[in-house]
């Protein structure tokens, strides 16, 4: 780490883009880039979002984090996170510039690896929460990183950081946290999202209303469960459609949908084309 650094406006800067194989996507979750960076006195970052999911370890210095209109003191060892589509903000103290280390992330499972690591949606920081052995593991990342990398190294990269990263659950009960319920309703719905379920019958087996399951669902994870559900659906025929050769029918049951007109009017209010205009684009040259 810190060994080819570029200048940059505010910030000297080492990152490393990755580009998911296929493999990849269909994992729990995987890695888009690594980085590492050193703070100029002006270091100021956001308001703005992500699309991903970043994982940010302090190494020296002090700063302030926004998030979820939320304010919290950065310090060295402090471990924090950026959520997809939620506006952050952070900066560095001019007397103790920030010196950080972090990778951004994606996946379906992306939010149960950060919980590992004692983090979510109404816990995006934890004091503290950066050890020796996951700053070791990010340095040999760093190294595996100047050189070819394979997929699988990557994947074994990111999971042997959240392992060094998890933390004993029971030291982290907080009250506002989200209540065991709402976990088992996100939990079924990313095992049987491709099972024809209504939002309904998931809060029936949680055993809470549907309206009141829906909100706190929504004010856990920043998305309504309809929404989560699409999410899921459409992530998997997406990977469906670039991996396989099944037939477009084969893929709209397989994802959830009873037949291949209201998967296609769902794909395509989602991703703006086609479920065959998306298979076109995205297997040229594989052949």
């Amino acid at each position: 780490m810190f060994k080819s650094m570029k200048e940059d406006f505010h910030e000297f800067l080492e990152i490393h883009f990755f580009n998911p194989s296929a493999y990849e996507k269909g994992s729990a979750a995987w890695p888009i880039r690594l980085g590492a960076n050193e703070a100029k006195p002006a270091y100021h970052i956001g308001p703005r979002v992500t699309p991903y999911y970043y994982l940010l370890m302090v190494l020296e210095g002090e700063g302030t984090f926004i998030q979820n209109e939320k304010t919290y003191s950065l310090r060295p060892g402090d471990l924090f996170c950026l959520f997809p589509q939620v506006t952050h903000e952070y900066y560095t103290s001019e007397a103790k510039r920030l010196r950080k280390i972090f990778f951004a992330f994606d996946g379906r499972h992306a939010l149960s690896l950060l919980a590992r690591a004692g983090l979510g949606p109404s816990r995006p920081h934890l004091q503290g929460g950066v050890n020796d052995q996951a700053v070791q593991i990010m340095e040999s990342w760093f190294d595996a990183s100047r050189k070819e990398q394979s997929d699988l190294s990557r994947l074994t990269y990111l999971q042997r950081i959240f392992d060094a990263l998890a933390v004993n659950e029971t030291k982290l009960a907080d009250p506002s946290q989200e209540p065991s319920w709402v976990q088992q309703g996100k939990e079924y719905l990313e095992i049987h999202y491709a099972g024809g379920i209504s939002i309904k019958s998931v809060a029936d087996y949680v055993g809470v209303e549907r309206t009141h399951f829906t909100k706190t669902f929504h004010k856990t994870y920043g998305i309504s469960p309809m929404k989560y559900m699409q999410e899921l659906r459409m992530n998997e025929a997406k990977l469906l459609l670039t991996g396989t050769t099944y037939k477009l029918s084969e893929i709209a049951q397989s994802v959830g949908y009873p037949d291949l007109f209201s998967f296609s009017k769902a794909f395509k209010s989602y991703e703006g084309v086609s479920p065959a205009k998306y298979r076109e684009k995205h297997t040229k040259g594989q052949a």
